[in-house]
């Protein structure tokens, strides 16, 4: 049963022609959003638009479908500059994914400004698109990183972030929500105290911006990364946010065309922001599916679809508080938490646990998330995680703990 919520996921499930299908025979329940999203009819139709009236490389050509094409690409850009409220069209760099801004921060930022000796504050909860980068960087300039762990709950550890503050840290750099904890951090207070430090911050937003109102001119961030996939949009199409001060004195990621304004025998100029980081053939249809999932995003109201989620976690939570044998992981106030709950069952290796799952048709993940120095730091090897959007109900919830039953039986818990 649906029940009453601050969306009506009826209706949104409509327009979703993946969650039609049948799983072993069952209907599909999709709980893996944390990994990525489905996509809805208007996303789809938007991208097959383009490719058929529209397709043409931006920027280089007079002729109409290049300007069509142009127009398609900046009108996506100006959807997520009015979607995280940045303050200007310049701030605003498309890249293949969170995993690409965040290594063009590594590398375009990063090479020129942190040094021998320098601090970087990591969080242990990081996704290891926040860390890997990092940690290349520090090896390759003798830097040194530090990681502000978390508690029991999952909440992380202030006083030890203050104490590192304290370091005068060159680099902070964090997840606003965790994709396996679910923890939602205070990105304003975090990015306040890197700057009162001295410190440039980085926030790994892409867990939060696809689920809540992200506002990065009140949170007061340098720069924020996120994905499209995993807030409607197609895979391939990222966003790096950027203050544009910053922005401006930072040398080219990636080389080649489009990102030149002028190439001679004796060397180059850069062409203006964001287009100086935005090399080669661009992903436009892939700006076109983004600004589309902006779309629908805004036509369900990013407010209802934060208090939905809040919904679903709080019923995921109690649901699962009454299941012999099970280990839930994270804050267990849902205001301080995003629509992610890991958990072990028993004995069961989250691995068996999710393929007795997909056989009653719930796709749930299962593993290290990606996060395994957060794991080890739990000490776990894996969890099981499920994950809401728009397009889950209660009824999925329901689904979940019917094949959770199940794997009891099977492993006699």
């Amino acid at each position: 049963m649906l029940k009453s919520q601050s969306l009506d996921v009826e209706q949104v499930r409509k327009d979703f022609p993946i969650l039609k299908r049948k799983i072993h025979g069952k209907r599909l329940v999709y709980l893996d959003n944390a990994a990525t999203t489905q996509k809805p009819r208007s996303v789809i139709r938007s991208m097959v638009d383009f490719y058929s009236k529209h397709n043409a490389n931006p920027h280089r050509g007079v002729h109409q479908l290049s300007i069509e094409s142009t127009e398609a690409f900046d009108a996506g850009r100006k959807k997520v500059v009015s979607f995280i409220n940045a303050s200007a069209f310049e701030e605003i760099v498309y890249t293949r994914g969170a995993t690409e801004s965040l290594n063009l921060v590594r590398y375009a930022w990063g090479s020129r400004h942190i040094k021998k000796g320098d601090l970087i504050v990591l969080t242990i909860m990081e996704h290891h698109s926040n860390i890997v980068p990092w940690q290349l960087l520090a090896r390759e300039v003798g830097a040194r990183i530090e990681y502000v762990g978390v508690t029991p709950d999952g909440s992380l550890r202030f006083e030890e972030l203050e104490a590192l503050m304290g370091q005068s840290p060159a680099l902070v750099a964090f997840t606003q929500s965790s994709n396996v904890l679910g923890t939602i951090n205070d990105a304003q207070k975090i990015c306040s105290m890197g700057r009162r430090a001295g410190a440039t911050t980085v926030v790994d937003a892409a867990q939060s911006v696809p689920h809540m109102q992200v506002d990065v001119q009140k949170i007061g961030c340098d720069f924020l990364a996120f994905s499209g996939h995993k807030m409607l949009g197609p895979t391939g199409i990222g966003v790096l946010y950027g203050r544009k001060e910053i922005l401006a004195e930072m040398e080219p990621f990636l080389s080649g065309g489009d990102m030149i304004k002028e190439v001679h025998i004796s060397g180059a100029r850069w062409n203006d922001l964001p287009y100086k980081f935005e090399a080669g053939t661009q992903n436009v249809e892939g700006a076109v599916g983004l600004g589309a999932a902006i779309d629908y995003l805004n036509s369900l109201g990013m407010d209802k679809v934060r208090s939905h989620e809040e919904q679903l976690a709080a019923y995921a939570l109690e649901q699962m508080g009454s299941v012999p044998g099970i280990t839930v992981y994270g804050p267990k106030d849902v205001s301080l938490r995003g629509g992610v709950v890991s958990f072990n069952l028993g004995d069961i290796h989250p691995h068996d646990l999710a393929s007795i799952l997909d056989e009653e048709g719930v796709a749930i993940r299962s593993g290290m998330h990606c996060a395994q120095p957060l794991l080890e730091s739990m000490g776990l090897s894996a969890t099981s995680r499920a994950s809401f959007y728009v397009y889950n109900s209660y009824d999925d919830v329901d689904a979940l703990m019917g094949a959770l039953s199940k794997a009891r039986r099977i492993f006699c818990l």
